[in-house]
């Protein structure tokens, strides 16, 4: 990130370290103004609070991490070990100072980088140019290919399903969040108020508190979140963006379709977000997710959609003022209003008198009413399910219509019909997740003691979960939790136990909830296997009964983080694209309508990067229109948590989903796929070789351990899931891929993302070829972009840093060796001079960062030799928690520096 901490005490008329810096990367004057400005109020801070002495420790390591990152010569290594020397130098008081000072910095930088995004993609908007990878292109560019008919049929058909997910990978507090927020809207202000003048001043004051009061809020939470805690966090995000962006981009994508025709006639866009949630439903690994908490996460998820739907109802009555006189309404708005009346005379008589002669109104004012009796389970009142309230504002709208008053029936009525299709009274469709060990566990202790007889306590509560999704279905309707992912899914048996324990939960199959059971297929050894295993699926009675039901539809999840922890991120990456094809040809020869469900994460090493690229990247016939993937931890708040940014997410998405399907898009990946076989093949046992090399290495997992934060990851209060199954760190088998990756990023190696990549690639050796795989195979390309960017997070000057924890020089070696070969074939195949040196912004950000992260990481590796090699029997507990708390800290500053966790 551009910037540094600026001393107050500079002179602003003077160049300073950060202005060369700034300068040097080319950063934009308004961008380069913010973080100027926010460095130097929150340097004014550090003064006030610890005195120049903590304000002069920060800078002379900030001056000493640049110098030794920038100069990787004599200098930049004398540099860095003065920077270590000055890191032992701090007491632990004044280390968790600096920690603190580094990590709020990258609050305050990465919310004006946002900020910034913000303000260019608002000046695009306002200029009307056309985006890239925007929807409107994604249209042209089909009906150019296929004619228009067949590009409106599937743009009305386009579906894009995100799943937001509760992994421990939001190392920030909701309390730092807020903070964080409230100085960004101060930003906001600041861009509308005259430079100079008093309210200027007032800004000033207003951002110097906020600052103030970020620099003072503890950065790390006292106690691991409830499950709850984690569901309110992502409703947090539903108010603030998701409930008006959403019909944002449907109404954007309608003006492109209807052009000049816009608000005058019926809509062509449809909605094509529908958002899922696995937070309160994933009980995978959590014992914390109970059918209790599953109940009372849907209900806080319909409160808070029914408390939406009913202020927008209320806004568009209020607007809604339109006479009798000049807009007649219809015989069946009429009939709507006596019915209305026979429900409820009195709040019907009450609409009238606050609207007379404004018919239009007073209807819309007691369907609002209605839905707020339907929060408070009012029976006289409330809707008996969302169709019902859609069916009524249809009535509204047609009458309107009727009356010649098409921009009223079609302006902010039919945003409020398009929140009502795309939230219902559910939000989100809660889906279920449980690992197939145990259904089988729970199925085995039925069979032996009777569904009514003394069962297991973790049995119990299986059943009792089925019992929660229908409650869940009864209350909100089937739409609100009817999906059932089971995890490690690698027999027929696995999905048909999801159908068995329902029909025990019930008696009957007749009685029990409507259940679409899931495959997840997350190792190697299941996607090499899942076609067969979905052949055997497919026979089953209640498979068939489901795909009769649902018009042939059929789901299948891939998992992106075990595969890589299991054969490494090349081989992973390979072998997810095939699972995906032969997926795709399967679900064709049996009439099937098959989405993929991608459980990718917010980092590399867990299938993140742009999810755009990724969909135009997948095997012909896999996407069809449909694209549905997890959205994990920190990703929900960077990619919705600004609506700007949310609308210009779920637009890049959705165009990429529309395209995918394009004739030029499937020919150019089918071509590609087969013109490089030969190189798939060999990359794939190549890096899958190495990378066993060093994960089956005897020992392997204890030395994991010991040079990357990993046991202490399992200290921080990030999230309600426990970071291991249940195994100790003797084995990797358990270990959840989210800390696997977190450890390795945590300790600037990134070794998840990209290991055994630099050995594939020397072995292939045919630099042409590889560079024309660049240009030519859109999996390829993805997948090496993805990975210079893992490498450009990655330090090896650091990481030698922590390779050193351990004991075993072979297996750093083996470590820092592919390390360098990769990046060595990576910049040969990019030509270019360091990693991202071609994306100018992204590239940027990450390059001014890595100064800052490198001071954290010193003060981490400090922290983790004294909890290593400096704790014994004779330390004081004291001691011991307060090196602990200054390592969290740096967890969180590191997070926050590379901008991505698990």
């Amino acid at each position: 990130m551009p910037g540094t901490l600026v001393s107050v005490t500079e002179n602003p008329t003077h160049e300073t370290p950060a202005d060369r810096t700034l300068a040097r990367h080319d950063v934009p004057d308004p961008l380069r103004d913010d973080v100027r400005m926010l460095g130097g109020l929150l340097g004014q801070v550090l003064v006030e609070s610890g005195g120049q002495e903590l304000l002069d420790d920060v800078e002379r390591l900030r001056e000493l991490a640049i110098k030794a990152h920038d100069a990787r010569d004599a200098e930049g290594a004398a540099a860095l070990d003065e920077a270590i020397a000055l890191v032992q130098d701090f007491s632990l008081e004044r280390a968790e100072q600096v920690a603190r000072a580094f990590t709020c910095y990258f609050y305050l930088a990465n919310l004006a980088e946002e900020h910034h995004r913000v303000r260019v993609l608002r000046q695009r908007q306002a200029s009307a140019l056309t985006e890239d990878d925007s929807l409107s292109e994604a249209f042209e560019q089909l009906e150019a290919e296929v004619g228009r008919d067949e590009a409106l049929r599937r743009v009305q058909a386009l579906e894009f399903r995100p799943v937001l997910t509760a992994h421990p990978t939001e190392a920030r507090r909701r309390a730092v969040s807020g903070a964080v927020r409230r100085i960004s809207d101060l930003l906001v202000e600041r861009d509308h108020t005259q430079s100079g003048g008093t309210t200027q001043a007032e800004s000033d004051r207003a951002l110097l508190a906020e600052v103030d009061a970020l620099w003072r809020t503890s950065l790390i939470r006292a106690s691991k979140p409830e499950v709850l805690d984690e569901v309110k966090a992502a409703l947090a995000v539903f108010d603030a963006t998701m409930f008006d962006t959403f019909p944002r981009v449907y109404r954007r994508l309608d003006d492109f379709l209807l052009n000049s025709d816009a608000g005058r006639r019926a809509p062509l866009a449809r909605p094509f977000v529908s958002l899922g949630s696995w937070i309160g439903g994933d009980r995978d690994g959590n014992p914390n997710v109970t059918s209790d908490i599953t109940r009372e996460a849907a209900a806080l998820a319909s409160e808070h959609a029914l408390r939406a739907l009913e202020t927008a109802a209320v806004a568009v009555a209020r607007k809604l003022t339109l006479h009798d006189s000049s807009t007649p309404p219809s015989a069946e708005l009429l009939a709507l209003r006596q019915r209305q009346a026979q429900r409820d005379a009195v709040l019907s008589s009450d609409a009238v008198s606050e609207s007379p002669g404004e018919t239009h109104r007073a209807a819309l004012l007691v369907i609002a009413a209605r839905v707020a009796a339907t929060q408070a389970r009012n029976a006289d009142l409330q809707y008996a399910e969302p169709q019902e309230l859609e069916d009524d504002l249809r009535v509204v709208q047609q009458s309107l219509v009727d009356a010649g008053a098409p921009r009223a029936a079609y302006g902010d009525l039919q945003t409020l019909i398009w929140q009502v299709q795309t939230f219902g009274f559910h939000l989100a469709e809660l889906e279920v997740r449980q690992h197939s060990q145990v259904h089988a566990a729970a199925l085995a202790d039925i069979e032996a003691n009777g569904v009514h007889g003394e069962l297991e306590e973790r049995t119990v509560e299986v059943l009792d979960t089925f019992r929660a999704i229908a409650a869940v279905q009864q209350r909100y309707g089937v739409r609100a939790a009817r999906r059932y992912i089971v995890s490690f899914t690698q027999a027929p048996e696995h999905l048909a136990a999801v159908y068995q324990l329902a029909e025990h939960a019930f008696g009957d199959q007749d009685d029990a909830p409507v259940i679409d059971a899931i495959p997840l297929f997350e190792t190697f050894d299941d996607l090499e296997n899942s076609v067969d295993i979905l052949e055997q699926v497919l026979p089953l009675p209640a498979v068939q009964r489901r795909l009769e039901a649902n018009g042939r539809r059929v789901e299948v999840m891939l998992g992106y983080s075990d595969s890589s922890k299991d054969v490494g991120p090349v081989a992973a990456t390979l072998a997810l694209h095939s699972a995906q094809e032969r997926i795709a040809q399967w679900a064709e020869r049996h009439d099937l309508v098959l989405t993929l469900f991608h459980g990718r994460g917010g980092a590399l090493g867990r299938g993140g990067g742009p999810a755009n690229r990724a969909v135009l990247a997948q095997p012909p016939g896999s996407v069809e229109g449909r694209f549905k993937l997890t959205e994990q931890g920190e990703v929900i708040l960077a990619r919705y948590g600004d609506p700007v940014i949310a609308e210009r997410h779920i637009e890049e998405v959705a165009a990429a989903t529309l395209l995918q399907s394009s004739p030029s898009v499937e020919k150019r990946n089918a071509e590609a796929t087969a013109a490089f076989a030969d190189m798939a093949s060999r990359l794939d046992a190549t890096s899958r070789a190495r990378f066993h090399e060093l994960v089956k290495a005897e020992g392997f997992p204890q030395w994991f351990a010991q040079v990357t934060p990993l046991e202490e990851l399992g200290l921080l209060p990030i999230g309600s899931r426990p970071a291991k199954r249940g195994l100790s760190v003797n084995s990797l088998d358990d270990l959840r891929a989210i800390p696997w990756v977190f450890s390795w990023s945590q300790a600037r190696i990134n070794l998840a993302g990209w290991y055994g990549l630099g050995t594939a690639l020397a072995a292939f050796g045919d630099l042409d070829e590889l560079k024309r795989a660049y240009r030519e195979w859109p999996l390829f390309s993805t997948l090496i972009d993805n990975i210079e960017m893992s490498m450009a997070k990655s330090d090896e000057h650091i990481a030698e840093r922590y390779l050193a924890l351990g004991d075993r020089d072979d297996l750093a070696q083996l470590v820092l060796d592919e390390m360098r070969l990769t990046r060595e074939w990576v910049l040969k195949i990019t030509d270019s001079d360091w990693p991202l040196a071609g994306r100018r912004v992204l590239g940027r950000a990450v390059q001014l960062r890595s100064p800052y992260v490198d001071a954290l990481s010193l003060i981490q590796v400090r922290i983790l030799a004294a909890l290593r090699h400096g704790v014994d029997e004779g330390t004081e507990e004291a001691t011991v928690d307060q090196l602990r708390h200054v390592l969290l800290l740096t967890v969180n500053g590191v997070s926050a520096g590379l901008q991505n966790t698990g």
